[in-house]
């Protein structure tokens, strides 16, 4: 029961953060789109935003394994992808999201981790 929690939350924070990446903090997350990447910022976080609500809604939806292991896979390997851009927004000293110091930058790059455990602790069998 608790895995099934915890595989729900992370579905309903998922649809959250991809519809803040499609509406009211779409400019906030462009602060996290590495300079270096040859894509434009806003297509970055509408394609990411996507993402996001395509896994969260699985999230809510997937319960039977294996597919929730394979889910839980693909949710880890997102939140694996996207931490360039959280280790971008640290080293360029971008804003966003009240992440407005080197020390808040830097614990922000502490979650990451937690989220791919999440990710996995809660869709395993």
């Amino acid at each position: 029961m608790i895995r099934e929690i915890g595989q729900a939350a992370l579905g309903a924070v998922l649809l959250t953060a991809g519809t803040g990446h499609l509406t009211k903090q779409r400019r906030e997350f462009q602060a996290q789109v590495p300079s270096w990447i040859p894509l434009d910022p806003d297509t970055v976080v509408v394609w990411s935003g996507v993402a996001e609500l395509a896994l969260g809604a699985a999230l809510l939806t997937t319960w039977r394994q294996p597919a929730r292991g394979y889910l839980g896979r693909a949710a880890a390997a997102f939140f694996v992808g996207v931490f360039p851009g959280n280790i971008a927004q640290f080293v360029e000293r971008k804003d966003g999201f009240g992440l407005d110091t080197d020390r808040k930058r830097a614990l922000r790059l502490l979650g990451q981790p937690v989220l791919v455990a999440w990710a996995l602790a809660a869709t395993r069998e």
